[in-house]
């Protein structure tokens, strides 16, 4: 069956090619910006909320990630997209929200998990209210940009603009009713930490993956993090020992290596970059490394400044 869409205004151009999003999907424009993509088939659903750019980067094409991480495992899935950094902060998005809340939608499936990143992790914790008892998945994510509360975080001025202090606002509030709620952060990027300090509560877990920010959605997806997580949260097995057994992939994740490598060589603690440099090469054969061991060997031999070599 051919993908149907609802509502169409023809000059939602962004949201016609979101044809593409998949053969059962239902695609229904939310005003201008947003858009939601609906296939309903198991009985657990997988809430995404993306940006409309990535839909169509690397030839998607309008799939949607919710695509690739719920049909295999057979399950139903929702997807809201955005036309930039929105935050999702529309009432029509939030009215669409009512309409599936007043129609009992999120009461029809057994299990339901939310997933987003940044400003989609804002809206993936936000939006869970929606369905108690769901399990939240949230990387990289802003609690609120509202200045009274968040005005140490300068670096989304368009975002000033927004309302984050009606419905829906205030991300770490939102998360209460849920049965879990994992936020993913890099400790080294100070403002993110600041965000995911602001979640708290006995149902929320906070994951730190050191060196991985500014991008932890695609750096999980390379190392093949991110669908095992979907899937655990799915099956009702996501907790923290499956998280910290799964991120030792990061071990064999080149970009993770480098970015650690640099932290230890910016610290200007080169036997301890050779050290690391002799234990990637063990296993790998990495070009890089080698060049890298063979500068810090020597640096290593050299004196301190200041002190004359014997």
């Amino acid at each position: 069956m051919k993908d149907r869409i609802g509502n169409v205004d023809q000059t939602f151009i962004w949201q016609d090619r979101l044809l593409g999003a998949g053969d059962r999907a239902v695609v229904q424009p939310l005003g201008p910006d947003h858009a939601a993509i609906r296939a309903e088939d198991d009985a657990v659903l997988l809430v995404t909320f993306e940006q409309a750019g990535d839909l169509f980067a690397r030839g998607r094409a309008g799939r949607p990630l919710a695509a690739d991480l719920a049909e295999p495992a057979g399950w139903s899935r929702l997807t809201l997209a955005a036309r930039g950094d929105t935050w999702f902060r529309d009432p029509a998005v939030h009215a669409y929200f009512d309409r599936l809340i007043d129609e009992g939608y999120f009461d029809r499936f057994d299990r339901v998990v939310f997933y987003g990143a940044g400003p989609c992790g804002h809206a993936a914790a936000a939006f869970s209210v929606a369905a108690p008892g769901a399990t939240v998945i949230a990387l990289e994510p802003q609690a609120t940009l509202d200045p009274a509360l968040a005005g140490w975080d300068r670096r989304y001025p368009a975002a000033r603009r927004l309302d984050f202090t009606s419905r829906f606002g205030f991300a770490p509030d939102m998360v209460e009713a849920a049965e879990l709620a994992m936020i993913l952060y890099d400790p080294t990027r100070p403002l993110d930490a600041m965000h995911a300090a602001m979640f708290r509560g006995t149902n929320v877990v906070h994951l730190r993956t050191p060196l991985c920010g500014g991008g932890l959605e695609d750096r999980l997806m390379a190392m093949g993090i991110l669908p095992e997580l979907i899937d655990a949260a799915g099956e009702g097995q996501l907790s923290a020992r499956v998280f910290h057994r799964l991120f030792r992939a990061r071990r064999d994740h080149a970009p993770y290596l480098d970015a650690l490598l640099d932290r230890v060589a910016a610290g200007n603690r080169p036997r301890l970059g050779a050290l690391l440099c002799r234990h990637v090469l063990q296993s790998r054969n990495r070009p890089h490394f080698l060049r890298r061991l063979a500068e810090l060997d020597e640096r290593s031999d050299r004196p301190p400044m200041g002190v004359i070599a014997p």
